[in-house]
């Protein structure tokens, strides 16, 4: 079966894709873009480097005129980019059985509410998978130093291709103040560690 992986190129959406591997599934990760961002050429490069199948989808720039607005009108960007994570999921869902991403448990957005999960499911009859739900950051961290060769950097040199990026150019001198500096990651390959070397080799073959 193939589960269809949203992917910014970061360490959560590249573990999300090695625990699906493991699992049997077919990967197949896509990035999405509005348009404003050419930040998708990075998860497509990640996602070769990693062995994985990968597709750019160009959503409506509806989605994220309204997810920016709501930024705006809070002067805080979390209901906002839940706003754009849940319009973007609910899209795919017309198109795909297994939809995935790499919210973790301790994330405050985007990660949907097991209620918002369900209703998604009934609507469409799909599948919803989020495999990091059950991992604290300190087993995250440890899993992913392990796995892959992570670039860390800091959110407002906009390098990763998630919604947050194509917000922040949306909006410009608007949201200069809104969004939070927070740590930022992406992935640069797997990493030579001999215990999992071998893990690895399975996942990209």
């Amino acid at each position: 079966m193939e589960a269809n992986l949203l992917f910014s190129g970061g360490k959560d959406s590249s573990l999300s894709a090695f625990i699906l591997k493991k699992l049997g599934y077919g990967v197949k990760l896509i990035t999405i873009t509005f348009g404003y961002s050419e930040n998708w050429k990075l998860a497509k490069e990640t996602s070769e480097i990693l062995g994985y199948d990968h597709n750019v989808i160009k959503m409506d720039e509806k989605i994220l005129t309204e997810g920016s607005r709501i930024i705006l009108e809070e002067g805080y960007p979390l209901r906002g980019i839940k706003y754009i994570h849940r319009e973007v999921i609910e899209e795919l869902a017309k198109d795909y059985k297994v939809i995935c991403d790499g919210s973790r448990r301790d994330d405050r957005t985007p990660r949907l509410e097991f209620s918002e999960i369900r209703s998604l499911e009934d609507k469409y009859g799909v599948e919803y998978i989020s495999p990091l739900q059950g991992i604290g950051y300190r087993t995250l961290r440890y899993l992913t130093n392990k796995l892959f060769i992570i670039e860390t950097y800091n959110s407002s040199e906009k390098k990763t291709a998630d919604y947050e990026t194509e917000a922040r150019i949306f909006l410009g001198d608007k949201g200069k103040n809104i969004f939070p500096v927070h740590e930022q990651t992406r992935v640069l390959g797997w990493r030579g560690d001999a215990e999992w070397q071998e893990i690895s080799h399975l996942v990209k073959n």
